[in-house]
C-alpha cells in the first residue's frame, strides 16, 4: 500500500510540474508579445527617419468659365411634349482669348458641359491697347447690336449682362459699353464677340496701307 501511494504521490507531482512549466512559458509568451506592442506604441527617435506625407494640391486652371443664362426649352413632339434646357457659356482667359458656347440637354448640368467643350472650340483672339480697345467699333447679331468705346485707365467695365461677362473674361480693364436693339443675351453676347471680331491693332493698318507707325500715328 505504501508503494502505491508514493507511486501516486510522484504522479501528481510529475503533472503539477507540466501544468507550472505550461503557466510559466504562457506567461512569457504574454510578456514579450507586451514588450513588442509597446515598442510599436514608442516614439520615434530623433536619429531615426520620419516618412514625408506630400500633399499635392491641385493647379487652377487659367480659363474662367461664366453661365450667361440658362432657359428650359420645350418642344412638341407626336406623343406630347419633350422637356429641355439650353444653356449659354462664356470662356475666357483673361488674356485676350475669348469664346461662348451654346448646348441643349435633357438636364441643366449636362447642358453646362457640352456648352463649355462648345465655347472652346470657337475661341477668338481680341487685341488689348494696353487696358482698353484700340478703337471705337460696332457689332450687330439679330435684332441686336452693341457699340464698344476705348475708356481711359481707371474707368472700369460699363457694361451688363453678356456684355460685361464678354469683356471682362476677355481680360479688357477699361471699356464703355452700349447695348441697343434686342435684349436677348445670346443676341448680346454675339454682337460684342463680332465687335472684338472686327478690332484691329495699329500695326495692323499700318501695314495694310504700307506706311510705318510713326508716318500713321504722327
Amino acid at each position: 500500500m505504501e508503494e502505491k501511494e508514493t507511486i501516486q504521490n510522484e504522479a501528481v507531482e510529475e503533472v503539477v510540474e507540466t501544468v507550472e512549466a505550461e503557466v510559466e512559458t504562457d506567461a512569457a509568451a504574454q510578456e514579450k508579445e507586451t514588450e513588442v506592442e509597446v515598442q510599436q506604441l514608442k516614439p520615434q527617435r530623433r536619429g531615426q527617419r520620419r516618412r514625408k506625407i506630400e500633399t499635392v494640391e491641385p493647379v487652377e486652371s487659367e480659363w474662367k468659365e461664366q453661365v450667361v443664362q440658362i432657359r428650359r426649352v420645350t418642344k412638341v413632339v407626336k406623343g406630347g411634349k419633350k422637356l429641355s434646357f439650353r444653356a449659354i457659356v462664356i470662356v475666357g482667359n483673361k488674356k485676350g482669348q475669348v469664346g461662348m458656347g451654346v448646348a441643349k440637354a435633357a438636364e441643366v448640368i449636362i447642358a453646362i458641359q457640352k456648352a463649355v467643350a462648345d465655347a472652346r472650340k470657337n475661341l477668338i483672339s481680341v487685341p488689348i491697347f494696353k487696358t482698353t480697345i484700340p478703337h471705337m467699333v460696332t457689332g450687330r447679331s439679330g435684332a441686336g447690336s452693341v457699340v464698344l468705346k476705348p475708356a481711359s485707365q481707371g474707368t472700369g467695365v460699363i457694361a451688363g449682362g453678356a456684355v460685361r461677362a464678354v469683356l471682362e473674361l476677355s481680360g479688357i480693364e477699361n471699356i464703355l459699353s452700349k447695348s441697343l436693339g434686342s435684349k436677348s443675351p445670346l443676341n448680346a453676347a454675339n454682337a460684342t464677340l463680332e465687335a472684338l471680331k472686327s478690332l484691329r491693332t495699329f500695326s495692323d493698318v499700318a501695314r495694310a496701307r504700307g506706311i510705318d507707325m510713326k508716318k500713321m500715328l504722327g
